[in-house]
């Protein structure tokens, strides 16, 4: 039997986000859903509440460490605990270098990596204090690769795996660490994308993609692992994908 938890999602307004939350409440966990388009989070608990979940939301931007801290305050005032963070959210405004996007650069790094340190910075004292937590950071398998008009955000993504094998390093035992690297999945991120040579190619690429459910019972299979059991990477791909 599942042990329910109190897990807090970032970037749960669509996409992975959203089929986590979704996926976590139906295995009877308590979700805290945070981003920045707050109406689609308030029709996203009402909808796990009406199935039966347990849920609720605060509107929450990931680059702003002190909006990170009240986002993790309040889930912890909410429920008692904060036993799961799942840092999701992310952009992926791709363009060759050569185009020299420096603030589409920029938002990546906010958001990507600074918005999982944020997360890390709020939610690991808490763990700590507790005796137990787990950290769930959302990579890609631009983590691993690197790909033309990627280089930025593949950086990021590497940035984050990078930051997850360090903390797990550092933990001790006392709190868990997953990094998770979906392949193409079904998202809004190709929706930031403003160089239209890389939208095209984005386009082809997206041709075989994961629904989003598939990244959500990764993410549901590493948190419901028994306390001493750390599942530290999972890659999730689809089958008929090259990359």
């Amino acid at each position: 039997m599942i042990e329910p938890k109190t897990v807090l999602i970032t970037g749960a307004s669509s996409g992975i986000g959203a089929a986590t939350a979704r996926a976590l409440a139906d295995d009877g966990h308590q979700v805290f859903l945070g981003a920045r388009r707050a109406e689609h989070l308030e029709h996203l608990v009402q909808e796990i509440v009406a199935a039966g979940g347990v849920a609720a939301f605060r509107r929450v931007d990931v680059t702003d460490t002190t909006d990170v801290r009240s986002f993790v305050s309040s889930a912890r005032e909410h429920f008692g605990r904060v036993d799961v963070l799942v840092n999701n959210a992310g952009v992926m405004p791709l363009s060759p270098l050569a185009a020299l996007k420096v603030d589409e650069w920029n938002r990546m790094i906010d958001v990507n990596i600074r918005g999982v340190l944020n997360g890390i910075a709020a939610a690991l004292p808490v763990m700590q204090a507790q005796g137990s937590g787990h950290i769930v950071n959302i990579a890609s398998v631009g983590a691993h690769e690197v790909v033309p008009t990627g280089a930025v955000y593949c950086a990021t993504k590497h940035a984050v795996w990078a930051i997850s094998e360090g903390l797990r390093q550092e933990s001790s035992g006392d709190v868990r660490v997953t990094v998770v690297s979906p392949g193409v999945t079904e998202s809004e991120l190709a929706e930031s994308i403003s160089d239209e040579s890389a939208r095209k190619e984005m386009r082809v690429y997206r041709a075989v993609a994961l629904p989003a459910e598939a990244i959500s019972r990764a993410i549901a299979y590493a948190i419901d692992q028994p306390a001493d059991v750390d599942v530290n990477e999972i890659i999730v791909r689809p089958v008929a994908s090259a990359q």
